[in-house]
């Protein structure tokens, strides 16, 4: 099966100006409470890679702000449930890349 892959945004509103998620500080920070962490490796690049139940979210660290994150679902049925609660705690949204459908 294909993996899922879906952006992570504040809002998903095109009207709006993007809001951002905060910086990878920030966000690591955020997702530790869902047991999304880095892997322990130095960073090597602009991207960083927290890894999750189920899923890799990559944030590109090339801006101090973030505004959206990349999230590959390896495994839906442990990754769902995950993202679904973040979202809803976070007040953030996810976005399917193919279908433009917005979750959360």
């Amino acid at each position: 099966m294909p993996k899922r892959q879906l952006v992570l945004v504040k809002h998903a509103d095109p009207e709006r100006d993007p809001e951002p998620l905060g910086s990878f500080d920030d966000i690591a920070k955020a997702l530790a409470d869902y047991n999304t962490a880095p892997d322990g490796a130095p960073p090597s690049g602009p991207t960083r890679s927290l890894y999750g139940p189920g899923m890799i979210v990559e944030i590109n660290t090339t801006q101090p702000r973030v505004n959206q994150a990349l999230v590959t679902v390896i495994e839906e049925d442990m990754a769902w449930p995950v993202l679904s609660r973040l979202c809803r705690r976070l007040a953030w949204k996810l976005q399917d890349i193919n279908s433009g459908q917005v979750f959360g």
